[in-house]
């Protein structure tokens, strides 16, 4: 494995237009959904693990309450496990920014993360 394959990046993912239209009872599961989505898409791999902290960060407003926009931090690592069926995996966490509008997407160093 090249050193390439471990990568962290942040990522705005905007919720707002992946809910449009979701019953009410069902947007913060489809948003969890949507997250991982996301992660499969941008990182490649369909391995995809959720930070704790992103599903309270995801529920904090309830089940109808998901927020707009959120800020993510997506890194794909190595799995060490002898029996995964992938090398990779993606590892997604919540980022804490008063406002994820207009925010790009960064590539983090390891030695910040």
């Amino acid at each position: 494995m090249a050193v390439q394959d471990v990568v962290t990046r942040e990522y705005t993912i905007n919720l707002s237009k992946r809910l449009h239209g979701i019953h009410f009872k069902k947007r913060a599961p489809k948003a969890m959904k949507e997250i991982r989505k996301f992660a499969t898409l941008h990182m490649g791999t369909s391995d995809v693990r959720l930070d704790p902290r992103l599903n309270v960060a995801v529920w904090k407003r309830g089940v109808q309450g998901v927020e707009k926009r959120m800020r993510l931090r997506i890194s794909r690592r190595r799995n060490d496990e002898e029996d995964a069926k992938e090398k990779l995996y993606a590892y997604v966490e919540p980022v804490v920014v008063p406002s994820a509008k207009g925010l790009h997407t960064v590539v983090v160093d390891e030695d910040e993360a």
